[in-house]
């Protein structure tokens, strides 16, 4: 009896050895670290651009120049930051907000050039990218276009398209940069249509479309039938006077057929600024920013061109401002860009 107890006891003892081998071993109390709030993710590039005057809604130059970084951001899964400059006493506070909130800021227009270089060399650790001037400043990206080239097609077309043998151009603030355009329209007007008379008015700004509105109708009434500008804002109102009226328009920078309400765009000089724009954040992101570099978009670059987005501009025509194109772009045409060279400037037959 005592040794089939005692087996009991062995084989109960046995058993219960087995169940705490397979148990887990109790583990000490482990303190929780104190919850900490999760860092705000930031993202790896910031940029953002400052408006030249005239800002957003011109249909034209900052338009245009806000699509590049608009393309650029969404690429980049990144908002672009805009500010607007309404006057240019705005420029150099613009520049510097936009310094202190981004790690690119990017300027679009030629007036900007003396408040760039002030931004850039106070914010010397900073990048900067600047349209249609140069600055040349280690931390500065520069792009320029051959706005002549392009100019010089539409007053191809222009030239080739007036029935008054008169046509006009509507600059807006005088300086070198609207010279190009004034002087390669003048040039394509010379090379296919030798008697036509160009006439030349600038409205003082970019920003003022009842201005531009204002001179167009004076030229209309001096037989024009045919105005191009480049006048920013104030070509919305060239536009408008020639809807009201029976003359073709020449839009400048974008595609601004579709301002027309009665389709009076006969075509317009395609700058691409959000070319431009695009090329900056793009050579940032990639690690290849061309700080201290200029560089400068024409027809052969596929910088600039003319665009046709009426449908008003016939075959036979567009044929030869085509042509005109290809001898730009291999050198046999050396487009004007002052009014000293276009003195000088020898046309050549376009066939």
């Amino acid at each position: 009896m005592f040794k089939k107890g005692l087996v009991l006891v062995l084989a109960l003892a046995m058993i219960m050895a087995m169940f705490t081998g397979c148990a887990k071993p109790a583990q000490a109390p482990v303190e929780e670290a104190p919850e900490t709030p999760a860092e705000e993710s930031k993202p790896e590039l910031s940029f953002g651009m400052i408006t030249d005057i005239g800002g957003l809604g011109d249909k034209s130059f900052n338009d245009s120049a806000w699509e590049g970084l608009q393309k650029a951001g969404k690429e980049l899964g990144v908002e672009p930051v805009i500010l607007q400059s309404t006057k240019q006493e705005d420029y150099e506070a613009n520049i510097g907000n936009m310094a202190q909130s981004v790690d690119l800021s990017i300027a679009v227009g030629y007036l900007m050039e003396q408040a760039m270089k002030a931004g850039a060399e106070q914010y010397p650790d900073m990048k900067f990218g600047i349209i249609d001037t140069v600055v040349n400043a280690p931390n500065v990206m520069s792009v320029t276009f051959k706005e002549h080239e392009g100019s010089f097609l539409v007053g191809v077309i222009a030239g080739l398209t007036t029935k008054s043998n008169v046509v006009a151009f509507v600059g807006g603030m005088e300086g070198p940069l609207i010279e190009k355009f004034e002087v390669g329209f003048r040039a394509g007007v010379a090379s296919v249509n030798p008697n036509a008379k160009v006439l030349v008015n600038y409205t003082g700004a970019f920003d003022n479309p009842d201005k531009g509105k204002e001179i167009a109708i004076s030229q209309f009434k001096q037989k024009a039938d045919v105005i191009y500008h480049a006048s920013g804002a104030c070509g919305i109102g060239v536009i408008q006077a020639a809807d009201e009226n029976d003359f073709w328009a020449i839009g400048v920078d974008q595609d601004q057929s579709s301002v027309s309400k009665n389709n009076k765009v006969l075509c317009s000089m395609i700058k691409r600024v959000d070319v431009g724009t695009y090329t900056i954040v793009k050579s940032y992101a990639d690690n290849d920013f061309g700080g201290g570099k200029a560089i400068e978009l024409g027809l052969k670059e596929e910088g600039v061109g003319y665009g046709d987005g009426g449908n008003n501009v016939p075959a036979e025509i567009r044929a030869v401002a085509d042509k005109a194109k290809e001898l730009v772009v291999n050198g046999t045409i050396i487009v004007p860009q002052t009014r000293e060279e276009l003195e000088a400037f020898k046309p050549v037959e376009i066939k």
